[in-house]
């Protein structure tokens, strides 16, 4: 049986900031543990029994797939990525992974994942999906609801009905049980009615299907989806692990989600009038217990992150005195707490937050206002990943700007030209090759040179170490937009 894992990584994890950006989010963020989100949920399918495992496959926007590629790299695993020129929502999303999935052929049974949850019981996880596997091999589109423990508002919810006649195991609590309805985020009565009546569970936005059963399925109750992504495949091309798909023709693909393009027309209470429709493959639900959390802001991952005995959850360089219930993350400098509780506070380079625990749904409220006011700590952390490595501006003013910049081995950054700006770089450490203007040389270690405004420049490192300099910007712009590139290995 082979298994195609399918990350679905489009997210933008507004409600944690500051640590999560628009442009570097939290799926891309180790929040548990040495691995990012995206590399927990790549990991933890290893070992399905009786499985077959392709290598994964993520759906993302073109922002995240240097950064994605690079962490697949680093873990062994690298995959395919297939680039959305626009963001569609999931429907579109898992159509484009369905038509890579059968390029070739293949017809393997998806298992669909979002890139940014949380699941700490692996080895449960594994066995459910499992049991998945076997029923969407039968041709069922399988979903698994999460174990409610409380009276979550902050969830949809699906409700089961009659045992599926091909599942094996009516009699489990686990067992797989036919779609009764989805119902959308409840109040606080409704969610309490929906957990003491017990048929209720969680929508954890976790799918397994045969590819070809998809593409069926979306092609019978959005055709105007599939036929967008399939003129959108028709017209894209490989590089290297990058999927790309014709821009154009996915900008005009409807905007939706898994659930109301398809599985919300597979329940019992759907109205279905169409035969197309009515011969849809049969929608299942699984119960899953295994410490699930889609981590949407930061009272969720102090839930599933280890605390001491007073309830604190801390992470870097934190001090805490009488405190309880809080959580004190830190990326760079020292957070001293006295006799607080139920508090978020959160450091990083060029922002800090302090939230009560009850109202960290509203951080998303900041990002807003930091947006309309046109600043950058709402998209950018002041380090940014490029993909020939990093830079950190850690210091500006009026016409200047210095940047730590890095540059990996065997890495070349464009082609360009700047405006505005001229700069003055120096080695810290290793070499850099410089192209300026119609000259090519080496600088090495406390050696520098300087690019006047308007001249054609590059940096390369040629070495087999990082490359490490300062560079000293100063004009009357500074914006990275004042960039114009002539030549690019990374086709930016």
């Amino acid at each position: 049986m082979l298994i195609q894992p399918v990350v679905l990584s489009g997210g933008s994890g507004t409600r944690l900031w500051p640590l999560s950006r628009e442009k570097y989010p939290k799926q891309l963020l180790p929040l548990i543990g040495e691995d990012s989100l995206l590399q927990a949920t790549v990991r933890r399918v290893e070992g399905i029994a009786g499985a077959e495992l392709a290598p994964p496959m993520v759906v993302s926007n073109e922002e995240y797939r240097f950064v994605i590629a690079e962490q697949l790299r680093l873990m062994g695993k690298p995959g395919t990525i297939v680039l959305e020129p626009a963001g569609r929502n999931t429907a579109p999303a898992l159509t484009l992974a369905a038509l890579s999935a059968m390029k070739n052929g293949a017809d393997p049974i998806l298992l669909v994942m979002p890139a940014d949850h949380v699941i700490t019981d692996a080895a449960a996880f594994r066995r459910v999906v499992g049991q998945g596997a076997a029923l969407a091999a039968m041709g069922a589109v399988v979903t698994f609801g999460i174990t409610p423990d409380a009276p979550e508002t902050g969830y949809g919810y699906i409700q089961s009905g009659l045992a599926y006649k091909g599942s094996t195991d009516s009699n489990s609590p686990n067992a797989a049980k036919l779609i009764a309805r989805f119902v959308e985020k409840p109040d606080l009565t409704t969610a309490q009615a929906y957990l003491d009546e017990g048929s209720y569970l969680w929508n954890s936005g976790l799918f397994m299907m045969h590819a070809s059963v998809w593409l069926t399925a979306i092609g019978a109750c959005r055709p105007d989806i599939l036929a967008a992504c399939q003129t959108a495949w028709d017209q894209g091309s490989a590089d290297g692990e990058f999927v790309r798909v014709g821009k154009d023709a996915f900008a005009k693909c409807p905007s939706d989600s898994i659930d109301y393009a398809v599985m919300e027309r597979m329940t019992a209470h759907a109205a279905v009038s169409d035969s197309a429709t009515k011969a849809l493959p049969p929608g299942v639900v699984i119960p899953l217990s295994a410490g699930w959390s889609d981590v949407g802001a930061w009272d969720a991952l102090w839930q599933v992150l280890p605390k001491d005995a007073h309830g604190n959850v801390f992470h870097g360089d934190v001090l805490l005195q009488d405190c309880r219930d809080t959580l004190a993350f830190s990326e760079n400098r020292l957070i001293a707490c006295v006799g607080v509780s139920d508090l978020v506070v959160v450091e990083t380079a060029d922002a800090i937050l302090v939230a009560h625990k009850d109202k960290t749904q509203d951080v998303k409220k900041i990002v807003d206002q930091l947006k309309k006011s046109g600043r950058s700590e709402g998209q950018l952390h002041r380090k940014v990943f490029r993909p020939w490595g990093w830079y950190d501006s850690v210091d500006n003013g009026e016409r200047f700007q210095v940047k730590r910049i890095v540059v990996k081995p065997g890495a070349t950054l464009s082609l360009q030209m700047h405006h505005h700006r001229a700069e003055h770089w120096i080695v810290v450490s290793g070499t850099a090759k410089v192209t300026r203007g119609d000259t090519t040389f080496l600088l090495s270690e406390n050696e520098s040179t300087f690019i006047p405004l308007g001249t054609t420049h590059r940096l390369e490192n040629p070495g087999r170490v990082a490359l490490e300099m300062i560079e000293v910007q100063s004009g009357s712009y500074l914006g990275e937009d004042d960039i114009v590139r002539f030549e690019d290995v990374y086709g930016r």
